[in-house]
């Protein structure tokens, strides 16, 4: 599904429209929410915690012991113990004085009597005090900045936690009926969305013209407003009127293919990117524009890219940014598509990059950084 709407007579760099839309702003404050909400959000600062486990803790089922009194216990010359060894669960406190486990058949009893038959090291089969979660630390040590995983969780509900500190930024997405009938970006890109981490909410304008449009958009408190469809020059193409007449229109036109007819704006302090209706044109803006504003808004660290050789060169226009759509074939990146994309090709993608402005393209062999679409 190619984007096929009719660019402004003028675009504007990509990177000169990205730097206006990202001027001034600053995350969110952080919020609570359950944990059960929290995946896939960004984690904020969280208080500092306490130990865990609380005490030294057997880590396997065994014979609780100081290593210090096996010197010399073997097998073939198993060492009488002063007093009865105490047994340990995994999980269950150490004992006292004991600084180590053995395995159940390395110790031998002959009646009253029990004797080692094998020497241990400090400290073994056991997780010291704090060994999983220090004392004192807090979760921004490794999750700060960062969306939240289910191994998060874990470290959150190990420490007694029911509540995460995250920056989920609110996101007005607004579709504009589509003159095909069709309305499958905007579910898309939702989804994309709170994918992020942001909290969506969707509307649909009443129709496409400039009152239904500007309606839409007015309405509702929010971190971020995206529309989708109608950012075109055709005469039912309304929501770049409707935007200047609710606030104002940073670029209309971006040197970006697919995705020239997106545009940026404001509206009160409120970001705006109205995003083609094409899926493919829609997406490219959508990586391009609208995901570096939501992670502005996140504190989200930089995305981290999977470095591989490209298979075969990408060649590219000067003067256009142009998104590159990639499958990964054994240990290098095969390009599928570049500005042009159909939803066989979409779907088929692991990862995307950009070849800059600038630049006429990749050669062959050129290890290059893309974004992944899948795990």
């Amino acid at each position: 599904m190619a984007s096929i709407q009719r660019p402004p007579a003028s675009l504007t760099p990509l990177d000169v429209a990205l730097a206006a839309l990202l001027e001034r702003i600053r995350p969110v404050a952080p919020v609570e929410v359950p944990l059960a909400q929290a995946l896939g959000c960004v984690a904020a600062e969280m208080p500092p915690q306490n130990a865990h486990p609380p005490h030294d803790t057997a880590i396997s089922d065994g014979w609780a012991l100081h290593a210090r009194d096996l010197v010399g216990a073997s097998s073939y010359s198993p060492l009488p113990l002063s007093a009865p060894p105490a047994w340990v669960d995994a999980g269950d406190p150490m004992p006292e004085g004991c600084d180590c486990l053995l395995d159940a058949d390395c110790v031998d009893q002959i009646g009253p009597l029990f004797q080692a038959l094998a020497e241990a090291r400090p400290w073994q089969g056991v997780r010291r005090i704090g060994g999983d979660i220090a004392e004192g630390s807090t979760l921004m040590d490794f999750a700060t900045g960062r969306q939240i995983r289910p191994l998060d969780l874990v470290i959150a509900r190990t420490n007694g936690l029911d509540r995460f500190n995250v920056r989920r930024p609110r996101l007005r997405i607004v579709g504009i009926p589509a003159s095909t009938g069709e309305a499958v970006t905007t579910p898309l890109i939702a989804e994309n969305a709170q994918a992020a981490g942001a909290e969506v909410v969707c509307v649909q304008a009443a129709g496409r013209d400039v009152v239904s449009v500007a309606t839409a958009i007015e309405s509702d408190a929010c971190d971020m407003l995206v529309t989708i469809g109608g950012s075109g020059v055709g005469r039912n193409d309304a929501t770049i009127t409707a935007l200047a007449r609710c606030g104002e229109v940073l670029a209309h036109g971006v040197a970006l293919q697919p995705g020239r007819t997106a545009a940026t704006g404001r509206i009160g302090n409120v970001p705006v990117i109205a995003l083609p209706g094409a899926v493919d044109a829609a997406l490219a803006a959508w990586w391009m524009l609208a995901l570096p504003l939501l992670d502005r808004l996140s504190a989200l660290w930089p995305r981290a890219r999977r470095i591989l050789p490209l298979a075969r060169k990408i060649a590219s226009s000067v003067g256009i940014a142009e998104v590159v759509l990639l499958e990964r074939v054994e240990e290098a990146w095969l390009p599928l598509a570049v500005g042009d994309f159909s939803l066989s090709t979409i779907a088929r993608a692991d990862a995307w990059l950009v070849v800059p402005g600038p630049s006429e393209g990749f050669a062959a062999g050129k290890p290059v950084g893309a974004y992944m679409l899948r795990d």
